[in-house]
């Protein structure tokens, strides 16, 4: 990840095409930065060509007199003076030796590493360059464009421009690519050619965007005379970068420095700046008095943020267990040599929204194709193609495949089930007149869950029971919720745990049924003719029954989050009990005002049931959606966070054709009379139909296919199996091992999902057991001495979310199985040390 040293200042330099100065301009740089009494340090990651041409030794050599002060090193070289791709395949086509192209990873640790090694060999005050090859598309050795490939390492950026005919367009083009992948473009040098004049239109272009543009006389056509070349390159450097430190390469270096220390300066003070102002979510600021609390992200790539660490001393870093349970304390991070940014673990995946990665390119360049097309546009009796191809996808293909009808678009997840309950509940009312015949009906409530949460809306809120901690003073509970029976991993074992009313309709009345296993567990079809299946159905219909006789509020939707209660508790909820409730409630008799109009097989019965996918849909459990497994599909559902790869918010909320027709009349008041400013937001909806390409690709992919193997699902997969298979990218064994560990009551893993539940008197959402436990795993660790699997190789912090005594971990869709298992290596290591 970004790696930022007080006492190194280091810039890398792209060009806006090749040959447009890059070497030249860059050794003026080391030269003035010597000469200013700087040691200075060159890097060029690849070279290609022969050696007499190699950039690495040329600026040795134009450092003239201050070459003691310069260290070069270029880390790969190859002969052919072609793009390092296909200098790297050469090599091993022309050379029939056995030679491996080194992959992004690890060619991004190759550089991260020498930059680390320069910052523990110098002294105070260093500048350090690391030069491109080509244009910032130009290919590295794997393949992937220069841009993508060195976008982890973050470092902040000059552009070398093109002086040519063409070059004002490949300029700000090169520019506009870099902005689009967050990269800091420090400033922009160029030759100051008099002819074609580029310096003049870019200086102002990218002065109203803050960025200085610098120009500088082009150097002289080489000498045949190698000697005489030698004088005149020697004249010009001499020119360019003077012995009085005046000049305009000077003033960039000064610039560099500057931007440097405010970066520094910036980062150091937003603690206090935050504290000051910000009022965060689901934070208790009694709780966080002091800068170090502060987790300030400088930026994010893959599975990793990027966090300051430079309000920690040794004494805030807790000592980390290793395996051997042996105690080490990692170097202070004040320490000289150490850099002030490191990479952290997103372990919540940002609050569950992550599905490829932070920063993924191909994300950003969809928000900016709708964006450079659409802006936003308001939707009502309106259409536009990244909307229209998004419901057709929900809709068709999808999560609402044979059922759904329609696809309705909000601002997020909260906001979709107020969409879906209003769907619902005017259903209900528009079929059961009640006492006040065709007028609105407010003595409706909704079924559920006890623990269940869908959002901080009040309507959604008002759809959750009102205990716990998610509520309000205008909070007013309207329905009824049951206590569910949970699935969970026990002491090696998959359990179902039954709440005291289930637990006393059955033959020995025990709290714990063990299961045949967790494959059988979720083998809803097989398991509905079980003795458990008919215990639900009986205590759900006498449920069902006496709610109706009590009357107010009248039950008017069923509404679920399929399989897990997230917010909760991450609660696995036995699937059985589930398809059970949604069974029951379909087949219920409909109360005495409904009309007695004959309905069609395809119209909903008993009550609308509403599916709150929101947390658990589109892979995130590693299924699709949760309807196969549950062998029957919802009237409503709802979905977020993967939607849209966790880039923007977008909601999506499908409705069945029944459902819609609820709305349909010649009085506008009888249409569903909600919508948001930013309904159907075409960046939204761009960037959620890239993010679904890349899902479905993914599902495919041989990582999936081997995550699946470990949890004995058979390859190759039939259509239904990877429908309806659970399995997990958390490794069986482990999960199966922390489960057997004292301090841990239960562990459960489906997908990306990982839930470890301490064992707490006090248990709830208000405990801290959970964090305390878990605490040292936020502090970055070296293992021993090899490389972390974070980008860069950097040792690396887990942030991670706790629901009291509950600590959840949550993947991506792509995460390496590498970074997998030091989390868990991590997580094992914390809970043993306990």
């Amino acid at each position: 990840m970004s790696l930022l040293f007080k006492h190194l200042r280091i810039h890398q330099i792209f060009g806006a095409n090749t040959d447009v100065g890059k070497t030249i301009l860059t050794s003026a740089l080391v030269r003035a930065s010597a000469s200013m009494g700087h040691s200075v340090q060159y890097l060029k990651p690849v070279s290609t060509g022969p050696m007499s041409d190699a950039d690495d030794e040329r600026v040795l050599l134009l450092a003239g007199k201050y070459r003691s002060r310069v260290n070069s090193k270029c880390l790969f070289r190859f002969d052919d003076p072609v793009s390092p791709h296909l200098a790297a395949r050469r090599a091993i086509e022309i050379g029939g030796v056995e030679r491996t192209v080194p992959t992004d990873d690890a060619f991004v640790h190759a550089v991260a590493s020498h930059v680390r090694d320069c910052a523990t060999r110098v002294g105070e005050s260093n500048h350090m360059y690391v030069e491109t090859a080509g244009g910032v598309h130009s290919p590295t050795l794997s393949g992937t464009t220069q841009l993508d490939s060195y976008r982890p390492l973050f470092l902040p950026t000059i552009l070398i421009g093109d002086s040519r005919l063409g070059g004002i367009s490949s300029t700000i083009a090169s520019y506009e690519a870099m902005m689009l992948r967050g990269y800091i473009v420090d400033a922009v040098l160029l030759f100051r050619d008099e002819y074609y004049r580029n310096w003049e239109y870019l200086s102002p272009y990218f002065g109203e965007r803050g960025v200085p543009v610098m120009s500088v006389e082009p150097p002289p056509e080489r000498h045949p005379n190698a000697t005489t070349d030698a004088s005149l390159t020697e004249t010009y450097y001499s020119d360019i970068v003077p012995s009085s430190g005046d000049g305009p390469i000077f003033d960039v270096v000064r610039h560099l420095d500057a931007c440097h220390t405010r970066r520094i300066s910036n980062l150091d003070t937003m603690p206090r700046r935050t504290l000051d102002t910000i009022w965060w979510p689901f934070v208790q600021h009694g709780h966080v008095q002091h800068e170090a609390d502060v987790n300030v992200i400088d930026s994010a790539w893959g599975d990793f943020f990027s966090v300051y660490n430079g309000k920690r001393s040794a004494r805030d870093v807790p000592a980390i267990p290793d395996s051997s349970s042996t105690s080490r304390t990692p170097p202070a991070p004040s320490s000289r040599a150490a850099s002030l940014l490191e990479p952290q673990f997103d372990g919540s995946a940002s609050w569950w929204t992550q599905a490829l990665g932070h920063a993924h390119p191909a994300l950003t360049l969809a928000a900016a194709r709708a964006a450079g097309r659409y802006g936003h546009v308001m939707f009502p009796e309106a259409s536009h193609l990244p909307a229209l191809r998004l419901a057709e996808r929900l809709v068709h293909e999808g999560p609402g495949r044979g059922w759904a009808a329609r696809a309705f678009f909000s601002d997020d997840g909260s906001t979709g089930m107020e969409v879906a309950i209003k769907m619902a509940l005017r259903a209900f009312a528009k079929r059961n007149t009640g006492e006040n015949g065709r007028g609105r009906r407010k003595d409706l409530g909704v079924l559920g869950l006890k623990g269940s949460y869908h959002g901080d809306t009040i309507g959604a809120m008002d759809a959750c029971a009102s205990e716990g901690v998610y509520t309000c003073e205008w909070h007013d509970a309207k329905g009824f919720w049951l206590d569910p029976p949970t699935v969970s991993i026990q002491k090696g074992r998959a359990v179902v745990s039954l709440p005291q009313a289930i637990a006393s309709e059955t033959e020995d009345g025990a709290a714990e049924v063990a299961t045949v296993s967790l494959a059988w567990t979720y083998n809803v079809e097989e398991r509905l003719k079980s003795p458990l299946a008919a215990t639900y159905r009986v205590y759900v219909e006498r449920t069902l029954r006496t709610l109706q006789e009590r009357g107010a509020p009248t039950i008017a939707a069923l509404v679920l989050e399929p399989l897990v209660m997230g917010a909760g508790g991450m609660v696995f909820v036995d699937p059985l009990f589930q398809r059970v409730l949604i069974d029951a409630v379909r087949a219920s008799p409909a109360p005495a005002s409904a009309s007695a109009s004959p309905r069609s097989p395809a119209e909903w019965s008993g009550l609308p049931v509403i599916f709150d996918e929101v947390f658990v849909g589109l892979y995130r459990l590693g299924l699709p959606t949760t309807h196969h497994l549950l062998g029957t599909t919802p009237d409503i559902s709802v979905h977020a966070k993967i939607l849209t790869g966790g880039l923007v918010p977008l909601a999506a909320t499908l409705a069945s054709d029944s459902i819609f027709r609820a709305f349909l009349g010649d009085d506008k008041a009888d249409a569903l009379l909600h919508g948001h400013s930013y309904t159907a937001y075409p960046v939204g909806c761009e960037v959620a139909n890239e993010t679904l390409d890349i899902a479905d690709r993914l599902a495919e992919s041989g990582a999936w296919a081997n995550a699946r193997a470990r949890w004995n699902v058979p390859e190759p997969a039939s259509e239904q199996a990877r429908r309806c298979s659970v399995w997990s990218f958390w490794d069986p064994e482990f999960v199966n091992a922390v489960s057997r560990m004292d301090r841990v009551a239960e562990v459960m893993a489906l997908g990306t999902v990982l839930s470890i539940k301490i064992k707490d008197g006090a248990a709830g959402y208000q405990s801290h057991s959970a964090r305390a436990l878990l605490e040292s795993i936020r502090a970055a660790v070296q293992d021993g001495h090899s490389l972390s699997p974070a980008p860069g190789g950097s040792p690396f912090g887990i942030h991670y979310r706790t629901l009291g005594n509950v600590a959840y971990f949550m993947l991506s869709l792509n995460t390496p199985a590498d970074v997998v298992s030091t989390v868990e290596k991590r997580v094992w290591a914390a809970l043993r040390a306990s």
